[in-house]
């Protein structure tokens, strides 16, 4: 598809991640794709898996680096699971730990080099929050927490679930933190739940002249199927490429790295015996690598 403007010139060039769960290893690949043509976001927005990619990227994980990172997190990568009563079966203790070995601490939202927003859902207002400043660890793990898996977030007062629920494609949300054209991935649907019924607002925002959408090709993909990342991340590859295949490389990838037998030594995101499966239950048919299914609904 030709494009209308050269994107490496706008100043508050924006990129929006979608929520869906394992699906959002795509995301890796597009961003690859972004960094290798000169696209340079200065704000990004995430819903649920788009939130930790986002964050990531903002914090300026390398991107060939995060792949490597995805293909090699475990189930409980961001969650805890927890034998108390409450509503969810998971904490983020996890994520808040990873964020801090990853950083050396938990880093402020404003601190970072790019403008960030995670995407959560207000359980009383069923509104949409932009998290925008605080810790990035919180309002990652709020914009994670599916209903019934994760416990809500409490931040500020409010109780907070999933962004999926209200937007799922944070396109809004960038236009918001300010972003003159938004570049937005979509890896899956609206939710479309009772009392939530998104998807005419959030395409409102999809068809404007200054949103390109990117939609890598994942029909055939479980948001649940935590095997063969590594093809999911080439499928966001493909699609970035398809969109952006007029731009010129100005960083060229780099040889990809051999594969190995196990995490590299001292790696924070090796999978420790925190990330094994449980002894019981349906997660332990399925091994302990990739994303986590928890990550989203379906």
């Amino acid at each position: 598809m030709s494009i209308p403007e050269d994107l490496r010139y706008t100043p508050h060039l924006g990129l929006a991640l979608g929520g869906g769960g394992a699906l959002g290893a795509a995301h890796v690949g597009v961003i690859q794709v972004l960094h290798e043509r000169g696209l340079m976001p200065s704000i990004i927005t995430g819903t649920s898996a788009g939130a930790i990619a986002g964050g990531a990227t903002a914090i300026g994980i390398d991107p060939y680096d995060l792949e490597q990172r995805v293909l090699r997190w475990g189930w409980t990568t961001f969650g805890r699971w927890t034998p108390r009563p409450g509503l969810g079966i998971l904490t983020a203790d996890n994520l808040h730990a990873r964020v801090r070995r990853i950083t050396g601490g938990d880093p402020l939202i404003e601190d970072l080099p790019v403008r960030f927003g995670a995407v959560a859902t207000d359980v009383t207002t069923r509104a949409a929050v932009v998290l925008d400043h605080g810790s990035l660890s919180t309002a990652v793990s709020a914009s994670i927490a599916v209903p019934g898996v994760f416990r809500p977030v409490e931040i500020e007062g409010r109780h907070l679930v999933d962004g999926g629920l209200v937007q799922n494609l944070p396109i809004e949300a960038a236009i918001g933190l300010g972003a003159d054209h938004v570049i937005a991935v979509r890896v899956s649907p609206e939710w479309e739940l009772p009392g939530f019924e998104t998807t005419f607002s959030v395409h409102e925002f999809e068809i404007r002249n200054d949103v390109t959408v990117i939609e890598p090709h994942l029909e055939h993909r479980s948001q649940w199927q935590v095997r063969d990342l590594a093809s999911t991340v080439q499928l966001g590859r493909e699609a970035a490429e398809r969109e952006f295949g007029e731009y010129p490389i100005l960083n060229p990838r780099p040889e990809p790295a051999p594969r190995d037998s196990g995490p590299l030594p001292g790696d924070p995101d090796a999978p420790t015996a925190s990330d094994a499966p449980q002894p019981e239950g349906e997660e332990t048919r399925h091994g302990p690598w990739g994303l986590g299914p928890f990550l989203h609904r379906r």
